[in-house]
């Protein structure tokens, strides 16, 4: 059982009329969020700034991670115009940096990848020059999959890594592996050389500085160039216990370390989520080298 509740990871509570904007605009465009659906705490300071997770393929994932809130069991979504709803609402929230995730869809022949890059594509349509960062599942491995999402040239292609490779069996759904995991992004890599490849990981499941300095060390060798390290917070009592609330100056030795080890991009924090605040990356060498033009005006 881990110790009381520290302060350091007190939130505010959402409120203020950005706020209901970008509620109202998520609703009525009947888009899912991960921001609600998986609880995240920064829900109140990033829809208070305008800017929201939108999670395509519906609000079922077909597989049940122990960390994971959202809901799970035999999806049922089929909207083909979801892709265009998630264009109007980057476009109506005035967003140069779209982030969009999605739930696992082992039913559907190709994962999703199809319906992700349609969203992809129908973003950059809709507003031209904005940025668009992809979080996906491991499509099972499948490089077609995975070929088929970045042929729709996201500037960001994300799959997180979530934990350390002996925590996976008690973490993650059984059929997520760890070497799985490093294998899309090593793909993703190699199909296509323009995009940033990213990943995250959580620090409070019970690993050790050892263990994530290793993990760390696989991402890179994998061809990862960022890397965002949070607190794993139970988002309700269904979901496994939080085994240790790690102290600030830990994630800033792992942001050191991460950096140390090759990182063009590292960020570690109690609140940090692959997706929070993050078009920061898009002032950095990484992005105005790979990204060039595209990055300075998704960044203004």
């Amino acid at each position: 059982m881990p110790a009381q509740f520290p302060d350091w990871l007190r939130r505010p509570w959402p409120s203020g009329q950005v706020f209901g904007h970008t509620k109202d605009t998520l609703s009525s465009l009947r888009l899912h969020t991960v921001c609600q659906s998986a609880r995240c705490p920064n829900v109140g300071e990033c829809w208070a700034k305008g800017t929201a997770t939108v999670m395509v393929l519906g609000n079922t994932c077909s597989r049940n991670c122990s960390f994971c809130s959202v809901p799970s069991g035999r999806p049922e979504f089929d909207d083909p115009e979801e892709p265009q709803h998630v264009a109007l609402a980057v476009q109506q929230m005035g967003l140069r940096h779209a982030v969009v995730t999605t739930v696992v869809r082992d039913d559907l022949p190709d994962g999703g990848a199809g319906h992700i890059a349609a969203t992809i594509r129908a973003i950059h349509a809709h507003t031209p020059g904005v940025s668009v960062e992809i979080l996906v599942s491991d499509f099972g491995g499948d490089r077609p999959a995975i070929r088929t999402v970045l042929d729709a040239r996201p500037e960001i292609f994300c799959h997180n890594i979530e934990t350390v490779e002996r925590l996976y069996p008690k973490v993650r759904d059984r059929r997520f592996e760890y070497r799985r995991a490093l294998g899309v992004l090593s793909m993703a890599a190699e199909e296509s050389p323009r995009a940033i490849i990213k990943s995250a990981l959580m620090v409070g499941h019970g690993e050790t500085p050892d263990e994530v300095a290793a993990t760390l060390r696989d991402l890179h060798a994998a061809g990862c160039e960022a890397v965002c390290i949070g607190q794993y917070l139970r988002p309700t009592p269904k979901q496994a216990e939080v085994v240790e609330f790690v102290h600030p100056d830990r994630f800033r030795d792992y942001e050191t370390l991460a950096r140390e080890i090759g990182f063009a991009f590292a960020v570690a924090g109690p609140f940090v989520r692959s997706s929070y605040r993050s078009e920061e990356i898009l002032d950095t060498d990484l992005a105005r080298r790979k990204l060039g033009p595209a990055a300075q005006a998704a960044a203004v």
